[in-house]
């Protein structure tokens, strides 16, 4: 997931990634030359998944008529999407608009060996200098090495967890954050992450089968544990499907395989179900808690460290165990027109997309301000985007879209 600068080198295979900088500058996403990510997992979802079209309070998603027909009207057919349709990536079954995310749940698709065998989608680039004044852009920061956060993580990082989803490159994996609703005070149901890890941007569409799991491998467990580990062990506190996913028209409109020109923009909020059921419990209760966010993210200058959580997949990490990284963040300038990163000194590499950046502010409270966006493929610092009135508009969204509910 990461990058930097021109002269844009994609490097293919799983270790790719998009924390990269290839947003790096104007004139270097003309140059970037990018290439499919490739994805070792298997493809068996078979599963059948359950009407989407159940009656609310089942625990399924219930798919709105007129969203209903809007598929329709794209040759989309939800039943037949539910039986398997999902798997076909045809450009012109691949969906761009906003309002066109669909996710019907599949109960038992995300199976620990499914999950284990997740990789990240970002691609990566070379860090070569940026040429030329791209903006306020301060020196490349020196690696902070990732640390392993203590077990269990739901006591350390309880917040924190993986977002799961299928692309045509096959099945995926970020980082997500649970985030407080406005609309349910103590009760949310939403998940930060970054906007490439629910849609493809310029050149794509909306990924599939997109879940949540907080905690994932509570215990720490290593690979070799994990081996025949239980659903339960895996995934403590359940799998979460997405029912509504938004990111900003800016990450739609010109992200791309490396970053593209919306990198400034790469964030994206979910709302959340359970897989078995609506229950009592909210995602937030479930957990114990969730993050305020920040969208009047302070400027570089006064921020004192700013700590990134994911779960990095690519060489030497192998995604099963969740890390964290402070730094005092310097500033990246992607273009003059968009708003300037954060950028930090982190080794964690792929996989840990999407993952929360938390301040702690001048109250002593912590929020979450930006989320792991870019990096250079030979790892070292990652680069996340600042919240703003943007950030804000596709929070407020989603959370009004279930104030009722």
């Amino acid at each position: 997931m990461r990058s930097i600068r021109p002269s844009f080198t994609v490097r293919q295979g799983r270790g790719t990634r998009r924390t990269s900088t290839s947003l790096a500058a104007v004139a270097l996403v003309s140059a970037l030359a990018m290439t499919a990510t490739a994805c070792n997992g298997d493809d068996n979802a078979d599963s059948k998944p359950s009407a989407s079209s159940a009656a609310a309070g089942d625990g399924t998603i219930k798919i709105p008529d007129d969203l209903k027909q809007k598929l329709k009207e794209h040759g989309i057919d939800i039943d037949k999407w539910k039986n398997g349709a999902w798997k076909n990536w045809d450009k012109k079954e691949w969906l761009r608009e906003a309002n066109d995310f669909v996710n019907p749940i599949i109960k038992g698709l995300w199976d620990p060996n499914r999950m284990r065998h997740a990789n990240d989608p970002n691609k990566g680039v070379n860090d070569n200098d940026i040429s030329g004044d791209q903006g306020v852009t301060d020196p490349t920061p020196q690696p902070v090495k990732a640390q392993a956060v203590a077990t269990p993580y739901h006591v350390n990082a309880a917040a924190s967890g993986k977002v799961f989803f299928d692309s045509p490159e096959g099945h995926m994996v970020c980082s997500g954050t649970v985030v407080e609703d406005p609309a349910h005070p103590g009760k949310s149901n939403l998940v930060w992450t970054a906007g490439h890890c629910v849609h493809a941007g310029k050149n794509g569409g909306w990924y599939r089968n997109m879940a949540f799991v907080p905690s994932y491998n509570n215990s720490g467990k290593s690979v070799d544990q994990l081996q025949n580990a239980s659903r339960s062990e895996i995934a403590p506190y359940g799998v979460w499907w997405a029912d509504a996913a938004q990111t900003s028209q800016q990450w739609i409109d010109g992200g791309g395989e490396t970053g593209g020109t919306g990198a400034s923009y790469d964030y994206a909020v979910i709302h959340v179900t359970p897989e078995q059921g609506s229950g009592a419990k909210s995602l937030e209760e479930t957990v114990g808690g969730a993050l305020p966010v920040n969208f009047n993210a302070p400027a570089v200058p006064k921020v004192s460290g700013i700590t990134a959580t994911g779960y990095p997949e690519a060489a030497p990490f192998d995604g099963q165990l969740m890390y964290q990284c402070k730094d005092k963040p310097g500033r990246l300038s992607i273009s003059k027109p968009d708003p300037t990163m954060y950028r930090i000194g982190c080794t964690m590499t792929a996989g840990s997309s999407g993952g929360g950046w938390v301040e702690t502010g001048t109250d002593g409270k912590p929020a979450l301000v930006s989320n792991t966006s870019i990096g250079p493929v030979t790892s070292g610092w990652l680069a996340g985007p600042r919240f703003g009135p943007v950030a804000k508009g596709v929070y407020e969204s989603v959370s009004k879209k279930f104030a009722g509910q």
